[in-house]
């Protein structure tokens, strides 16, 4: 039998709603997210450190990836060897049995990953995902509601890096977790 999680007081509830309700403020409001989706140039991305980089996206001082359109998050914010962003599955985003396919959260978790360990490379590097784990640990529906997903490096080396992430509700739930390997690469 699984285990079965305590009953929660209704200060745990409101609390919950009322952080849902901040990232769901957070994500419309996001400056990522009022910047055109598109890709960087390989001459803008090689000017700059990738802590630069990312945080240029996050500010929508540069165009967001147009794959967080499709998967519906944006970046909140990025600080050398730590990413955070926040996602919100929609019905789209549906498999045939009903729930959100497990490739939304992989997704989203390998993008917070790799950017985790993007912030870390000097200006004139890249990077590229070599290995990626990911275990789903809760359903996810569009009445999930946002799901926030840190990525934090683990090692960062001078040609491979790790990283882990979760995938977490605004109740603390745990929804997902994960590590990755990315090979660094000169651009």
């Amino acid at each position: 039998m699984p285990p079965v999680d305590p009953p929660r007081e209704e200060t745990d509830v409101t609390k919950a709603e009322a952080t849902r309700d901040e990232w769901l403020a957070q994500f419309e409001n996001a400056p990522a997210r009022k910047s055109a989706p598109g890709v960087s140039t390989v001459e803008t991305i090689r000017s700059m450190t990738g802590l630069e980089f990312i945080r240029a996206i996050a500010e929508g001082r540069l165009p967001h990836p147009p794959m967080g359109d499709a998967i519906n998050f944006c970046f909140l914010e990025a600080v050398k060897g730590h990413v955070t962003m926040l996602g919100h599955a929609l019905p789209a985003h549906y498999n045939p049995i009903g729930s959100v396919h497990g490739g939304w959260a992989c997704t989203l978790l390998d993008s917070c990953m790799a950017c985790s360990v993007q912030t870390t490379l000097a200006a004139g590097q890249g990077y590229t995902t070599v290995e990626l784990k990911v275990n789903l640990v809760r359903p996810i529906s569009s009445e999930t509601g946002p799901l926030r997903a840190e990525g934090r490096v683990i090692n960062a080396g001078r040609t491979i890096a790790t990283a882990e992430g979760r995938l977490v509700g605004a109740d603390g739930k745990l929804y997902a977790h994960g590590t990755t390997t990315c090979l660094i690469l000169g651009l």
